[in-house]
């Protein structure tokens, strides 16, 4: 373990949503700004981009990220229990989404998928970032960045 520089992993899970905020953002602007000629290019770009970010991300964290703290912290289980949860709905929601696209070119019918994505979304966020924060924050790893947070990393 390299003990070069000292990360705060806490920092840097929120740094991470705040680029999943930002990507749900652009998929938004672009499904409200696409030419209405390519609507479902356009629908299957944006939403897709931030589908993959997210599942990405969630999958990262149940794959590497959560299993590296039950065996620093087995305390933490039911936490990380509730947040693993939480990743299957998301993805539940998220295949609803994609299902809507495929079958709709209209971008009301992306945004409304999006909405409940994005409330799932913002409380799993705060839960986790109240959560974990300051336990990741206090681990000394030399973590590989996207291996714990996924692509967007």
């Amino acid at each position: 373990m390299s003990t070069d520089r000292v990360t705060a992993w806490g920092k840097e899970l929120q740094q991470v949503h705040a680029k999943l905020r930002k990507a749900l953002a652009l998929a938004r602007a672009g499904l409200d700004n696409g030419d209405p000629a390519d609507a479902t290019t356009d629908l299957l770009l944006f939403c897709h981009g931030f589908c993959a970010a997210l599942s990405g991300h969630h999958r990262a964290e149940d794959g590497s990220l959560f299993p590296e703290l039950l065996r620093a912290r087995p305390d933490l289980a039911p936490v990380v229990e509730k947040l693993s949860q939480d990743h299957n709905m998301i993805e539940h929601l998220i295949g609803g989404l994609q299902k809507a696209v495929a079958e709709s070119t209209d971008p009301e019918v992306a945004h409304s998928h999006l909405d409940g994505i994005e409330a799932v979304m913002e409380t799993h966020f705060k839960y986790e970032e109240k959560q974990l924060g300051a336990v990741l924050d206090g681990m000394d790893a030399d973590f590989d960045r996207t291996a714990i947070f996924g692509p967007i990393s």
